[in-house]
């Protein structure tokens, strides 16, 4: 099946609904569907932008940016993911507390206009990696619409190339919780000098990359065309997080890998990320694999 028919099968079943509220983030995957629900329903497709202490402001900037140029009809509505004690304690099963949360407030804006459906971006390569967060959209009837049809993210990646859409190469994001490491608290501060520092990186063009904050040491993943550029301006690069407050920096040399903060957890672990579960089923080790990483 090539990208036409694939396209065609979503499309279908989008029009099936009378209104949708899709969770919009300026991700490639839900912005591909806020733009066919748009041409589809219309204004009965309402987009929804959850802005977060998690959410850089440099996303929330391009995801507005971007529903503008679309001409979908969107809000952005404040939720705080700081409000939830479990998810300040960081298990394994963070993103459990982050989605039922999040998927909660949308419930309840969906309710007050009268939508039905409430539909998200997720497609069939999320279940690739350890997302204890779809148990939670599971639970709170989210719909799935490019995992019913099967499309993974290449396909979606594909279509939207093939549709002339401007963002079908954007590079994958996540939210700033997803670099503190297990079991270390979520707080204001470290959220805010992963973001700071991704910031100062991006701004002086390295493409996909990640902070990782274990605690004041800041492990920088970069693509693998990246890591020698790094080398040469390390100095810098040093100086600058230091100044955001880190006291180490190191250049990680496996490179960048969505989701590398899930490595450290068992195969237990993975094998459950459909339902909640305590932070001690888990045996998280603490000690950082320094013969991987370069201290600059």
């Amino acid at each position: 099946m090539d990208w036409k028919d694939k396209l065609e099968k979503i499309r279908a079943k989008i029009a099936e609904k009378d209104k949708i509220l899709v969770a919009f983030s300026g991700g490639v995957d839900s912005s591909l569907l806020a733009k066919i629900g748009r041409d589809i329903l219309g204004e009965n497709a309402l987009c929804i932008i959850l802005d977060s202490e998690t959410l850089p402001r440099s996303e929330l900037k391009y995801a507005e940016e971007l529903a503008r140029s679309l001409g979908l009809k969107y809000e952005v509505v404040k939720c705080s993911s700081l409000a939830d004690e479990e998810f300040l304690k960081n298990p394994p099963n963070r993103c459990y507390y982050c989605k039922w949360s999040s998927f909660k407030t949308l419930k309840s804006m969906a309710e007050e206009r009268g939508i039905n459906c409430i539909a998200d971006g997720m497609n069939l390569s999320d279940y690739d990696d350890y997302r204890p967060g779809i148990a939670a959209c599971d639970e709170m009837g989210i719909w799935h619409p490019f995992v019913d049809v099967g499309i993974s993210k290449e396909d979606v990646r594909e279509i939207a190339r093939n549709m002339g859409l401007s963002f079908w190469n954007k590079p994958s994001s996540a939210c700033l919780s997803s670099r503190i490491p297990h079991g270390e608290r979520i707080t204001i501060e470290n959220l805010k000098m992963v973001e700071l520092a991704e910031d100062f990186l991006k701004c002086r063009g390295f493409g996909q990359l990640r902070v990782r904050a274990h605690g004041k040491l800041a492990r920088i993943e970069l693509l693998d065309n990246d890591i020698e550029r790094a080398m040469h301006c390390r100095e810098e690069i040093s100086k600058e997080l230091k100044s955001i407050g880190f006291l180490y920096v190191a250049l990680d040399m496996e490179g960048f890998r969505s989701g590398s903060m899930n490595e450290v957890l068992t195969t237990t672990a993975r094998d459950r990320d459909r339902i909640p579960f305590p932070l001690q089923d888990f045996i998280l080790p603490v000690t950082l694999k320094v013969n991987k990483n370069i201290i600059l």
